[in-house]
C-alpha cells in the first residue's frame, strides 16, 4: 500500500459521482470501472480519463492489482456482489442497504470476518452536512438530553427502473434511521409498524409488499429516547425529503421543509416571568461544509464541482448528493484501509442499522405486531 490504493467502481450510474473523488484522494494510486453497460462504460472511461475497463464485476476481481471495490449496482444485487468482493480478498464499499434479509446480514458480516478486509457500508446520512452540524452540538452538550427523534425519506419512484416496483419502503430505510442510532450509540431493540394505503397494480413489483407507505416506532436498547420512521415510495403527494428531526431538551432540530433549504433550530429559554411555559427562539441555520474533515484533494467535492472532461470539449459536472457526504464517505473507507481499522459503518454497525427496516416490514405485514430486533454488535 506504500504506492497508494487500487480502487474498483462498479455500477457507474450511480458510481460516477464518487470516480473523480476517489481519483484524486491522496492515498489511491489507480482507479477502474466496471458496468454491463458497454456504451456507459465507455462513456465514463472517456469523460474520466480511466484506463481499466470491465464489462462485469467478476473481470475487475479476477485483476490481482486490485486492492478495493466500491458496489454502487442496484440493490438485489449487494449481498451477492459483497460476499464475491470479500471472497477475492478484496475490501469492499457498498452502497446501501446492505442486504435486504437477515441471512444476508449474517453472511456479509461472516465473510467480512473471513476475509480480514474493510467492509463499509457508504450511509450518506451520518456523513452529511446537517448530521455533522447535529453532531458537533451534541458533542459541545448543546442538545440537552435526547427526547425524540422522527426520521422521514418520501421519494417517488414512478418512472424508475422496474426493480423499483413494490419494494417495500422500510427495507431503505438506512437514511432515515442511522442519524438516531449513530448519535446515541445504540441499535434497535423492536419495532412496530403499519403499512399505509394500497399499492395500485401499476406500481406493484416482485415484492411480497402491498404499501405504497410505512411508518414505524422504533424502541431502542439502553436509552430512553423513541424513534418514529417514516418511508413513503409511491401514492404519496409530497416533494422529495430525506432527512430527519430531533427533539432534545435544550435545542430542537428541524430538517427543511424543502431539500436544501437550512434547518429551523429551535432554542429552549427559561420559564416566561408571571407566565406558562417556556420561551423558545426559532432560527434557521445553514449547516457548515466540514473541510477540515477532509484532505485538501478532495474537499471540494461537498458542493457540486465542473471538472475538465478528460477527452476534452467541455466539462463535467459532478453532482455533491446527499448533503455533500460523499467526499466524507470515500475517506472514512479509505482510511480505515490504510490504517488497518474498521470504518465507522462497518459490517456488524451496517447490519444493525439495516435490520430495524427488515423487521419493520414484517411488522406491517402481521398488522403493527411488536416485532424484536436482532443485536449485531457485541
Amino acid at each position: 500500500m506504500t504506492d497508494g490504493l487500487h480502487v474498483g467502481v462498479v455500477g457507474l450510474h450511480f458510481g460516477s459521482d464518487f470516480l473523480p473523488i476517489y481519483q484524486r484522494h491522496p492515498a489511491v494510486a489507480r482507479v477502474s470501472i466496471a458496468d454491463t453497460d458497454p456504451k456507459r462504460l465507455e462513456r465514463t472511461a472517456a469523460t474520466f480519463g480511466v484506463d481499466d475497463g470491465y464489462e462485469s464485476l467478476d473481470a475487475m476481481l479476477a485483476d490481482g492489482r486490485v486492492d478495493a471495490v466500491h458496489v454502487a449496482t442496484p440493490v438485489a444485487y449487494h449481498a451477492e456482489q459483497v460476499q464475491a468482493v470479500l471472497g477475492a480478498g478484496k475490501h469492499c464499499a457498498s452502497a446501501v442497504p446492505m442486504a435486504t434479509s437477515i441471512a444476508d446480514l449474517e453472511a456479509i458480516i461472516a465473510a467480512e470476518d473471513r476475509s480480514r478486509k474493510r467492509y463499509m457500508m457508504m450511509e450518506t446520512t451520518v456523513f452529511g452536512r446537517e448530521y455533522l452540524y447535529a453532531r458537533r452540538l451534541r458533542d459541545e452538550g448543546q442538545l440537552g438530553d435526547l427526547t425524540f427523534y422522527r426520521g422521514f425519506h418520501m421519494q417517488d419512484l414512478d418512472g424508475f427502473p422496474q426493480y423499483w416496483m413494490g419494494y417495500p419502503p422500510m427495507h431503505y430505510i438506512t437514511h432515515a434511521l442511522s442519524p438516531a442510532l449513530a448519535l446515541t450509540g445504540t441499535t434497535v431493540a423492536s419495532v412496530q409498524c403499519l403499512g399505509s394505503g394500497r399499492l395500485v397494480e401499476a406500481n406493484a413489483g416482485g415484492y411480497d409488499n402491498p404499501y405504497p407507505l410505512e411508518s414505524g416506532l422504533f424502541r431502542l436498547r439502553d436509552h430512553p429516547m423513541a424513534v418514529d420512521v417514516t418511508m413513503s415510495f409511491f401514492q404519496t403527494a409530497r416533494a422529495y425529503i430525506e432527512g430527519f428531526a430531533l427533539y432534545g431538551s435544550r435545542i430542537g432540530l428541524e430538517w427543511p421543509a424543502l431539500e436544501g433549504g437550512p434547518l429551523r433550530v429551535h432554542r429552549i429559554g427559561p420559564v416566561r416571568t408571571g407566565g406558562r411555559g417556556r420561551t423558545v427562539a426559532v432560527e434557521e441555520v445553514t449547516p457548515p461544509d466540514r473541510p477540515d474533515l477532509l484532505p485538501e484533494e478532495i474537499a471540494a467535492f461537498t458542493q457540486p464541482v465542473e471538472l475538465p472532461a478528460a477527452a476534452g470539449g467541455g466539462t463535467v459536472r459532478v453532482n455533491a448528493n446527499h448533503s455533500g457526504s460523499h467526499p466524507h464517505l470515500v475517506h472514512e473507507w479509505i482510511s480505515s484501509i490504510v490504517e488497518d481499522r474498521p470504518p465507522l459503518v462497518d459490517a456488524r454497525t451496517a447490519a444493525a442499522w439495516t435490520a430495524p427496516g427488515i423487521c419493520a416490514h414484517q411488522s406491517a405485514l402481521a398488522g403493527g405486531r411488536a416485532t424484536s430486533v436482532p443485536d449485531f454488535i457485541p
